[in-house]
């Protein structure tokens, strides 16, 4: 079993084939590129997976309501937004894509209900984009799925269960 940890959440993922860091030390392009903050291969996709914890205990108050304004404003979708086309585009130039990848997104923050999360998960699938051009000149899907969880959600519907440790 591979096991996650970004500060006090912790995310178990039992059938990873492999995972990493990707956020760490090792990117070598912080000063230019995001980044999300873990990349896991399963056997049939790669899971990017963003971890932001405004509802920390350990945080400052002033940091939980600047988030909350960040979310609210949409300048959270723009920085998710970046964080996985830059660590798709790192991937793709390393020949490190070749199953489809899921972006999920986990936000703990306890004032988020399903309605909010409904609407980040639109308009990141409408910023990143899912679909690309109307067109049909993609051949190829930048993101085959993409999904923001608050806890309750994220272990409801996913099979990577988190603990709050």
């Amino acid at each position: 079993m591979s096991v996650l940890q970004e500060g006090r959440l912790r995310i178990d993922v039992p059938n990873a084939v492999s995972f990493c860091k990707f956020d760490g030390p090792t990117h070598g392009l912080s000063h230019c590129m995001k980044a999300v903050d873990f990349i896991v291969e399963l056997a049939d996709r790669y899971l990017f997976i963003e971890i932001k914890d405004p509802d920390n205990p350990a945080s400052n108050p002033s940091d939980k309501t600047e988030f909350s304004n960040k979310l609210q404003s949409g300048k959270l979708d723009e920085d998710l937004k970046y964080k996985y086309r830059d660590s798709f585009l790192y991937r793709w130039a390393s020949q490190q894509i070749e199953k489809p990848i899921h972006y999920y997104v986990l936000v703990s923050l306890s004032a988020l209900g399903a309605p909010e999360l409904l609407a980040r998960t639109e308009q990141l699938k409408r910023k990143l984009p899912l679909n690309g051009p109307s067109s049909g000149v993609w051949k190829r899907t930048m993101v085959a799925q993409c999904a923001v969880f608050n806890i309750d959600a994220w272990n409801r519907l996913l099979a990577y269960p988190i603990t709050v440790i």
